[in-house]
């Protein structure tokens, strides 16, 4: 290993002093591995001495893009799902400035090799799932292929529906210290990364303009067009004459890679699904939305083979769509890719392909693979076991087979362990692989780079390859490329000495029935997650409003009574703000307020459900729509509960360690500054409208849209009525200070005083905020909003009726006449008791409308043509 000093070296002859940054600090060459940056002389390559002319930063430049890299990921809420024994944790995803840099020359090799190597694996699974003559010819091993768990011989025999097992394969290559390329790894089941290529890519590209129109980049979006031409094309017999509809599946927002799941399914322009989302009936796959069973012709799946079927392959996955296999057997759904093609990431296959190269395709490979020496042959195992005795650090060992995770792993196995069971153990040549620059600490430093190339098929099954890919690289020299273990990720330019693809994701004029056959179906988990959303939004809202309400009343110079002390307390307590049992207002201002900080900053529900819980069940529900929710929507989520949380650690002296405030207050530190946790929900008030206003305002109004709006109005009617219950039972609405407090609860302070002047009469306040419909917070207004928008569900006017029955037919049920001659005794009386019933119709409406449309629990419910 090389010393970590500097390289003398002359300055760049162009004066560029971008060329410059990246030479003068940089470690010297180090032996025995490919610099992609530099030659063996220390001088740069050709391609980086064109780069830095285009670019013309200094050091100080090339910080301030590491910077603006880091906020548009942030902005962008790019993120990645980090996996460990104690739990998951979901991080940033990490992107370096500089680009992997490919020349021509290098890509022809590239994608030849990949290109062979696709149409090889497709024809070995043909073969495998056939007539399995490389078992007959002893080209493959009968152990390796029938003992790995991802052949699956219920589909000996099937022909895939399309006609294609493999439509994207992703290889993972390195450049070796001759500068020639090989195959480290192959992914078949569901190749992750190209929602990452993609953001990748239009991040790096913006920094960059003119390096990239200069060097000649080869742009990328023809082959995701290719993508899904070629699975609509072959969906197209599935689907009998109709429009196909194909959905992406996905494991959901605990996968490792939902955002770049979420992310692909929007550039793609599909439904991104969950298996609880599909369901099949008669062999045929279809998704349940709100308007009922809707075919599904064409799956893009993410989920591993493994967990796709409970029903025949892993009983405990909830992943899956019980009867997928039968489906795809009755050739009823295109399948991208194919179940059944795991065993093919084994390592060990790789010792074999050279011969089954020649067999199905009558060549030799082009692009060399590791060095591989399955166990299982007694000749091979005999000729390593040596260098794994002694350990040699030029060979490592890996699981033929997967253990827990999807695909081999690597193992300190010794000899006595690889004897009792030769065919579960592979051994391989370690490959030191090429260094590419990155930038950090204001200089360019080496770390070893591993490229993932994706090859798709089209439509008639010739293999094109994606010109660019994931690169991941490790954050230290001696450190791992694994995105789980701390790699980073760079964009990665093919540069073309032809023509630059200038294709666009944009295809052919549509018509009028495609236009209608495109239109986005709402799933009902969809649906639900909009629901709850829309309560999740207003719930929060109305819990800050109360929080602040209740923080100013502690010490305050007004006339608040002890009617009024004790209704907040009881709202307090029945809202979560506070755990039950804590002394009131009235008899301990001191040991309630302290209740109420401690449990404001609290995440985790233990004994009161305050504006943090809210805040992150919000950001829950977000974070599980990230398809639907525009980029600006779902960072503004994030950032408002971050900058909550954050203002309260500052606030209690926490700084910058973490943790949530109560656990701070458990620790003995300070609890968050009563005024200033005021402004922090003052703040985080003004962010809710924020949402609100995003919500109303810049969303389609399809029905998704209509179940986000009402589940909003349906929090608002409950939290409304349970606000004016908890007034008018407690006695407080006989003083104006407890009018005044109603008034801000409900946002309708300063119309209620341009209105009715000094007058507060009870019957002024029932006008505006119970009979009023022109309100948006008062019972009349809430209700002639919830009836609009439940006449637009799915079903119609007639399908409306059951849950329209459950709400009062006019107004808020209540009219000026009814109150007409009443005191405020019976006034108060008639208020109660219908503030009572909105509260429970409320809860029932909101219990009908899941039984409905997100549990498929009606009889009624239809299939669409197939």
């Amino acid at each position: 290993m090389s010393q970590q000093t500097s390289l003398p070296f002359e300055a760049a002859g162009d004066g560029s002093a971008a060329l410059d940054a990246l030479l003068r600090h940089a470690p010297s060459v180090e032996a025995g591995v490919w610099d992609e940056l530099r030659g063996a002389d220390g001088r740069s390559r050709q391609a980086w001495a064109r780069f830095a002319r285009c670019v013309g930063d200094d050091a100080d430049a090339l910080d301030r893009r590491v910077a603006q890299v880091a906020r548009q990921l942030r902005q962008d809420g790019v993120t990645h799902n980090v996996f460990s024994d104690t739990g998951a944790a979901v991080r940033p995803w990490s992107l370096e400035l500089l680009p992997l840099l490919i020349e021509p020359a290098d890509w022809a090799a590239i994608e030849a090799g990949v290109l062979q190597r696709a149409a090889l694996l497709e024809a070995v699974l043909g073969d495998c799932y056939g007539q399995r003559r490389l078992l007959q010819d002893g080209l493959l091993p009968p152990s390796l292929l029938l003992r790995h768990p991802g052949y699956l011989r219920p589909l000996h025999g099937v022909a895939p529906a399309g006609g294609q097992r493999l439509h994207i394969v992703a290889f993972d290559v390195a450049r070796g210290a001759d500068g020639q390329w090989w195959l480290v790894a192959q992914r078949t089941q569901g190749p992750s990364g190209l929602g990452y290529v993609m953001h990748n890519r239009l991040t790096i590209s913006r920094q960059f303009p003119d390096a990239f129109r200069e060097l000649r980049v080869q742009h990328i979006a023809s082959s995701y067009r290719r993508l899904i031409d070629a699975l609509d094309q072959r969906a197209q017999d599935v689907a009998g004459g109709h429009a196909p509809r194909i959905v992406l599946l996905t494991p959901g927002p605990y996968s490792e890679t939902w955002f770049e799941q979420a992310y692909l399914a929007r550039y793609l322009g599909l439904p991104l699904v969950e298996g609880s989302d599909l369901t099949v009936r008669a062999e045929r796959l279809f998704l349940k939305t709100v308007s009922g069973l809707e075919p599904v012709h064409g799956v893009l799946r993410r989920v591993d083979d493994a967990w796709c079927d409970p029903l025949e392959l892993r009983p405990e996955s909830a992943l899956g769509v019980p009867g997928l296999l039968q489906a795809a057997r009755a050739g009823h759904v295109v399948l991208a890719n194919a179940l059944g093609s795991g065993f093919l990431e084994t390592p060990a296959l790789q010792g074999f392909l050279p011969a089954i190269a020649q067999k199905l395709l009558g060549q030799d490979l082009l692009m060399p693979a590791l060095p591989t020496w399955w166990c299982g042959e007694a000749t091979a195992w005999g000729s390593v076991r040596p260098q794994v005795a002694t350990k040699s650090l030029d060979h490592l060992v890996r699981s033929t087979f997967p253990g827990s995770g999807r695909t081999s792993q690597v193992r300190d196995a010794p000899p006595e362990v690889i004897d009792a069971d030769p065919d579960a153990w592979t051994v391989q040549g370690r490959l030191p692989f090429s260094r590419t620059p990155i930038w950090a600490d204001g200089r360019a430093l080496p770390r070893p780079a591993l490229v993932r190339v994706y090859a798709i098929a089209d439509a008639q099954g010739r293999w094109h390859v994606l010109p660019g890919g994931m690169t991941r690289v490790a954050q230290r020299a001696d450190g791992s490329v694994s995105m789980q273990r701390g790699g980073s990720s760079l964009d990665t330019w093919v540069m073309t000495s032809g023509r630059v693809d200038e294709f666009s994701m944009l295809p052919s004029r549509l018509q009028v029935d495609d236009i209608i056959a495109r239109r986005r179906p709402v799933s009902s988990r969809t649906a639900e997650n909009l629901f709850w959303l829309g309560r999740y939004t207003e719930r929060t809202e109305q819990l800050a409003r109360l929080a602040r309400v209740v923080l100013g009343q502690i010490d305050a110079d007004n006339d608040a009574g002890e009617p009024v002390l004790a209704t907040l307390t009881a709202l307090a307590v029945r809202k979560g703000l506070v755990p039950m049992g804590v002394p009131s207002l009235v008899q301990s201002p001191a040991v309630f307020e302290r209740a109420l900080l401690s449990a404001i900053g609290e995440t985790r529900g233990q004994g009161a459900w305050s504006v943090a819980f809210n805040l992150q069940a919000l950001a829950q529900a977000s974070q599980a729509l990230r398809e639907r929710l525009s980029a600006e929507q779902w960072s503004l989520i994030r950032r408002m509960g971050e900058e909550f949380t954050a203002a309260l650690e500052s606030s209690a002296g926490t700084g910058a360690g973490g943790g949530t405030v109560a656990s701070a207050s458990a620790a003995g530190n300070t609890l968050p500054d009563r005024e200033l946790t005021r402004d922090a929900l003052e703040r985080l008030t003004l962010q809710l409208s924020a949402v609100t206003g995003a919500q109303t305002d810049r969303m389609t109004r399809d029905h998704g849209w209509r179940f986000l709006t009402i589940g909003r109005l349906l929090d608002r009617l409950i939290g409304v009525a349970v606000r004016f219950e908890a007034f008018l039972a407690g006695g407080a609405l006989g003083s104006i200070a407890g009018i005044d407090l109603l008034l801000e609860l409900f946002d309708s302070a300063i119309t209620f005083r341009a209105r009715y002047q000094r007058h507060e009469d009870l019957l002024a306040v029932a006008d505006l905020l119970v009979i009023d419909d022109t309100n948006p917070r008062a019972y009349a207004g809430v209700l002639r909003r919830l009836r609009t928008e439940l006449r637009k569900l799915p079903g119609g006017e007639a399908g409306a009726e059951p849950l329209l029955a459950l709400l009062p037919a006019q107004g808020a049920g209540l009219t000026p006449d009814d109150l007409r001659g009443l005191d405020d005794a019976a006034i108060s009386a008639r208020l109660l008791a219908l503030s009572r019933n909105l509260a429970a119709v409320g809860e029932q409406l909101a219990d009908a409308i899941g039984e409905r449309y997100f549990a498929l629990a009606t009889e009624d419910q239809r299939m669409q043509a197939v």
